[in-house]
């Protein structure tokens, strides 16, 4: 039985709201049902989930405001996690209504999550980007943190003026009886994959017969590149088929740049959208605690850095300062340009100074 549901009719047209069931009693069958202990099995899964996205994209902590963003959410899964466990464990007299009370509280704060999230995202990439090589480590430390802080104050102050809890009691046409709680809905996540979803279809569905070709392409010259960076940390001497191994097949015709890294984020990040526009097709009311979460960060995190890499593409071409992303960014920068002339330096243990030269 789900325990989420999204039922505007009850609400008298409150579309930004969706009822949580605590508790159900279905008197014909003399079934009773409480949900309480699904909610904190959702909300392990989701901080497990979000565990594991935090270790795998985000070694390092403190050198960015995408990192430390992604650790308070973390420790704010934690923190509701925890207090469910707390109030469930006591068994008191008013259990659902605090129960209710920590859903309300939460839906509410993440819900205001989105929105500042990604403006300040932009505005770190933005300081990055101004202040490159200006700021000790310290100091971005320091600024990432003051910014974690704000957003997180912000929400909560935000959450705690405006939650109202309150238990209600529906009665269905059936007889049965249902206690639920009204929770906020994130239209700002909804809104922001379903458009995603449908730009990424739209931009590559004209070209779909190719995509098979782009990507086996992409592949075979992240491989190369791969066996570069290798051999020139290893100091050997790059053999002649090594080096044309980089160079891009020129059978294969190359997409536009705005196209390439399209398909690009589009390889990573498809099926996460497709599982997330499917639940909303499919009526399932997923509250704001679990769409709210590393995925959707890291989704957000990767269409800004790949704006932000097209429009520095102009100018420095692959070669810029972005930080480090899930997308390939790079490899299908070579899709769409070529590979061009570089010199790699790599060391020749056949002479005794200086290093060769081997162009690519």
């Amino acid at each position: 039985m789900s325990v989420m549901v999204s039922v505007p009719t009850a609400l008298e047209g409150n579309t930004g709201m969706m009822l949580a069931i605590i508790e159900k009693q279905d008197e014909e069958y003399g079934c009773h049902t409480d949900n309480s202990v699904q909610f904190i099995i959702l909300m392990l899964l989701k901080t497990g989930m979000d565990a594991g996205v935090l270790y795998l994209c985000c070694r390092k902590l403190y050198t960015n405001f995408l990192s430390m963003s992604n650790l308070s959410i973390f420790l704010a899964d934690v923190i509701m996690l925890f207090s469910m466990a707390v109030v469930l464990s006591l068994k008191a007299e008013y259990s659902h209504f605090s129960l209710c009370f920590i859903l309300a509280f939460f839906s509410a704060t993440y819900a205001a999550l989105p929105l500042p999230t990604m403006c300040l995202l932009l505005l770190d990439y933005c300081l990055e980007d101004t202040c490159s090589g200006k700021q000790s480590a310290l100091g971005k430390c320091l600024r990432n943190l003051t910014m974690t802080l704000l957003l997180w104050t912000v929400v909560v102050i935000y959450s705690i003026g405006s939650v109202t809890p309150e238990l209600m009691e529906l009665e269905y046409n059936t007889g049965s009886k249902a206690v639920v709680c009204e929770i906020y809905e994130s239209r700002a996540v909804n809104y922001f994959t379903v458009g995603l979803f449908s730009a990424l279809i739209l931009a590559l569905l004209p070209c779909w017969q190719m995509i098979p070709q782009w990507i086996s392409e992409a592949n075979r010259i992240s491989e190369a590149r791969d066996k570069i960076q290798e051999k020139q940390q290893s100091d050997r001497i790059l053999t002649s088929a090594e080096t044309k191994s980089f160079v891009a097949d020129p059978t294969i015709p190359q997409p536009p740049l705005w196209l390439s890294l399209t398909l690009g984020f589009a390889v990573f990040w498809i099926p996460y959208l497709t599982v997330s526009v499917a639940c909303q097709l499919f009526g399932f009311g997923v509250p704001p605690y679990i769409t709210v979460n590393l995925l959707w960060v890291q989704c957000t995190n990767s269409v800004i850095v790949g704006v932000m890499f097209w429009i520095q593409s102009k100018t420095l071409g692959p070669y810029n300062r972005l930080p480090e992303d899930v997308c390939s960014w790079h490899v299908y920068w070579h899709l769409s340009k070529g590979t061009h002339v570089q010199k790699l330096a790599v060391f020749d243990p056949t002479k005794k100074k200086g290093n060769t030269h081997i162009c690519v």
